[in-house]
């Protein structure tokens, strides 16, 4: 790759205008067109430089031109077909460096697209993004393949993947972010930024893998935080007697069983999930 600099492009509101694109709530779209702002959240992972980035729900393609002039190699997936055009309009300015899949990100393996690791970077759709994430999370295998996640987020939806124990927005999301990667909000946006602007104010979220517990099941994690959270107003005895084995590894580790589950720390879900996978 040279080191030209990056080809002169149209505002996005041009781009917009002359494909007669605009936000569908049905996709989750909200359009950013801050060019400073968008170049900052590019920055967020590092360095992108010859590195593979995936980013999902593109649209017009204002994060994918931050990208793009960051040196990166996106690889973009966008299930709405009115942004292809503009999508094709950004390959040609930036040759070899975007890839455009038409398609369904949810549908999609992103293993299958790339030859070695990569980073995830992408404006979510609200609509999926929190499937996405839990999605990039889960498995067994670790650690992953993607070497970070940069993402948009509702800000709620951001606390809730940062809280900490004893507070309202510690839930299922917080132990699957923590219990083996470092989530962080890496900025906030706000609402007036965007095109539409959103009822709520977002943020960006920044993940990096971290080291995984040792015998420990992921699947088994899963399901005592989907039995704990799934009732989180009762006591734990309550709410995890349908796990087989549950009281008795709360007896075995010595937490009362009286708690509730937003009083426990990711690492006591993580020792309660030992216990079971043996």
């Amino acid at each position: 790759m040279t080191d030209l600099p990056a080809p002169p492009l149209p505002p996005l509101r041009d781009v917009i205008n002359r494909h007669g694109l605009f936000a569908t709530k049905a996709l989750g779209q909200n359009f950013l067109f801050d060019e400073q702002l968008l170049d900052r959240i590019a920055r967020v992972p590092g360095k992108l430089k010859g590195e593979n980035v995936l980013e999902v729900g593109p649209g017009p393609g204002g994060l994918t031109r931050a990208l793009l002039r960051a040196g990166a190699n996106v690889t973009a997936i966008e299930m709405d077909k009115r942004c292809l055009p503009a999508l094709a309009e950004l390959s040609d300015a930036f040759p070899g460096q975007l890839t455009v899949i038409g398609g369904d990100a949810t549908k999609i393996d992103p293993a299958t697209l790339f030859d070695g690791p990569w980073h995830v970077a992408a404006n979510l759709p609200y609509n999926v993004g929190t499937q996405l994430f839990t999605g990039w999370l889960s498995g067994q295998k670790w650690p992953p393949q993607w070497k970070s996640l940069t993402l948009m987020f509702q800000l709620e939806v951001a606390e809730r993947i940062v809280a900490q124990p004893g507070t309202d927005a510690y839930g299922r999301l917080a132990v699957l972010a923590q219990w083996r990667s470092a989530p962080r909000i890496a900025m906030k946006v706000h609402r007036s930024a965007f095109t539409p602007p959103p009822k709520v104010m977002s943020a960006i979220i920044h993940v990096e893998p971290g080291t995984m517990p040792e015998g420990v099941s992921a699947r088994m994690l899963e399901r005592v935080t989907e039995a704990a959270f799934g009732q989180r107003r009762k006591m734990l005895r309550q709410s995890l007697k349908g796990l087989p084995g549950a009281l008795d590894a709360l007896e075995a580790l010595g937490i009362d069983p009286q708690r509730r589950a937003e009083t426990l720390s990711v690492d006591e879900f993580v020792s309660i999930a030992r216990v079971l996978t043996k």
